[in-house]
């Protein structure tokens, strides 16, 4: 899960000095807001305990970019400012990193970012699922809201993308999210509820990104870039 990728626990399970630092995967991460409450509230899981990477943190759903994402049809393409963010830096395609978020949340969650439409019979692999329900994937109401980078002491190494979306816009339908093998005790919770609980450092951080965003109407910085350099742990603006 991308979520916790950028993160110190679980240190046990690090790279010995001599050993070379594996190469980060590209990977994407969604995490939805809702306004229909007194105070917006995020979608959040938990990892299942038997998770060998971050078991029973809360994290929002996301995953590896799978080499056939970019190649999905979807139903309309990330706004032009949103591309030109992602381009910062970047092997993946932009379209390639929305279309990831969009499917792990499917699959993690069960809900659409999508509209209805006639889908091609054959769909590029991982996508028949989404394909035999006649919906695209809906990336114009997400916003690319940072990116993070797994140290190079863990084993497991991610170039994460974070992306936002307001539920009501992107969401097709009302249904609820519904847990399964890779999360669990799926809820809607406020930033403040979020805070308390057992979260990764970087799950944490994106939060306060998400507070700020939600609380400056005219919000203009940049996303931040979370990263790891030979004098230590470095955040820029993009």
């Amino acid at each position: 899960m991308t979520a916790s990728a950028f993160d110190r626990e679980g240190d046990d399970d690090v790279i010995l000095k001599n050993e070379r630092s594996p190469r980060p995967k590209d990977a994407a991460t969604l995490i939805l807001v809702r306004r229909d409450a007194a105070k917006p509230r995020v979608l959040m899981g938990q990892r299942s305990g038997g998770h060998v990477f971050m078991p029973d943190k809360y994290v929002f759903p996301g995953g590896r970019v799978d080499r056939e994402d970019g190649r999905a049809v979807s139903w309309c393409e990330l706004r032009p400012e949103e591309e030109d963010r992602l381009r910062i830096q970047s092997r993946r395609l932009p379209r390639a990193l929305a279309l990831t978020a969009i499917r792990e949340t499917f699959e993690e969650t069960g809900l659409l970012v999508a509209r209805p439409a006639e889908m091609p019979a054959v769909a590029p692999k991982g996508w028949q699922a989404f394909h035999d329900l006649d919906v695209a994937p809906h990336l114009s109401p997400l916003t690319f809201i940072g990116r993070a980078i797994t140290p190079p002491y863990r084993p497991r190494r991610f170039d994460a993308r974070f992306f936002m979306a307001e539920a009501e816009e992107a969401l097709i339908d009302e249904r609820p999210p519904v847990d399964g093998a890779e999360l669990a005790d799926l809820q809607w919770v406020t930033i403040d509820d979020a805070m308390g609980l057992d979260l990764p450092s970087v799950t944490r951080f994106m939060l306060g990104e998400i507070a700020e965003r939600l609380s400056t109407p005219d919000f203009r910085k940049g996303p931040p870039f979370l990263r790891w350099s030979r004098t230590g742990h470095v955040t820029d603006r993009l």
